[in-house]
C-alpha cells in the first residue's frame, strides 16, 4: 500500500513559514538555501523540486520517492502569486480547495471532497508514495492519515510563524521511529521518521 509522507522543511522551533505564510524561500524570503542543500535535493529528492527550478538545474530525474504531490489552497497560491499554475507538472498534482471554482491549470486536479477519504482512496490505487506539500491546515486535517515525515530540519529558529501541523489536527500523541538521517555541513538536517504502530507506541512508553 502508498503511503502518505509529510514532506516539509521546517525550523528548530517547529514552523514551516513566517507569520504571513509568504515563501520563506522566495526572493524576499528569511530562509537561507545553500547550495550544499541545493545538490542534496538534486541527487536525493529531485522529484521534490518545483518545476522551474529542474529546468535550472537540468534536473530531469524522476526520483524514487513520490509520483503524486497533494497541496493545500493557500499553499497553492502562493506559486500561483508567481505565476505558476503547476509547480509540479512531473508529478499527479491535487490541491484541496472548496472555493477555487475551476483549476488554473488542466493538469492540477481540484478536490473538493473529504481529504481523508481522498487519501484512503489513492492508497489504495499503484504507485510511489504520496507526497504531502502542505500547507499546515491541510497537514493537520490529514494528521491521521500521514505515515511517514522526512523533516529538512534547518538550523534557525524564528519564533512564531505557520507551525508544522494547524489546530484541524486532534489531539493524537504518536510514536515515530527514526529511520534514516543525514546532517548537511551547513547544519540542515534531514530526519525521515517512520509511524509507529499503536503497539509499539505503547510498549515502548510503558
Amino acid at each position: 500500500m502508498r503511503r502518505l509522507v509529510y514532506y516539509i522543511a521546517s525550523t528548530l522551533d517547529g514552523f514551516i513559514a513566517g507569520p504571513d505564510g509568504s515563501d520563506p524561500t522566495g526572493p524576499d524570503g528569511f530562509w537561507p538555501v545553500p547550495e550544499e542543500y541545493v545538490q542534496h535535493l538534486v541527487s536525493e529528492y529531485p522529484e521534490t523540486l518545483p518545476g522551474p527550478a529542474r529546468a535550472a538545474l537540468s534536473v530531469t530525474a524522476d526520483g524514487t520517492h513520490f509520483d503524486t504531490v497533494l497541496e493545500g489552497r493557500r499553499s497553492y497560491e502562493i506559486g500561483l502569486r508567481a505565476g505558476v499554475t503547476d509547480a509540479y507538472p512531473h508529478l499527479r498534482h491535487l490541491v484541496f480547495s472548496r472555493t477555487l471554482g475551476e483549476s488554473p491549470d488542466p493538469a492540477v486536479e481540484l478536490v473538493a471532497d473529504d481529504p481523508v477519504a481522498t487519501v484512503r482512496e489513492l492508497k489504495q490505487q499503484d504507485g510511489k508514495d504520496i507526497w504531502l506539500i502542505g500547507g499546515a491546515e491541510l497537514a493537520g486535517a490529514l494528521y491521521s492519515e500521514i505515515d511517514g515525515l522526512i523533516i529538512k530540519l534547518s538550523p534557525m529558529t524564528i519564533g512564531t510563524g505557520i507551525p508544522l501541523f494547524s489546530d484541524k489536527a486532534v489531539f493524537d500523541p504518536r510514536g515515530w521511529d527514526l529511520t534514516d538521517h543525514t546532517v548537511l555541513k551547513c547544519g540542515a538536517a534531514f530526519l525521515t521518521y517512520a509511524r509507529k504502530t499503536p503497539d509499539a507506541s505503547r510498549s515502548s512508553t510503558s
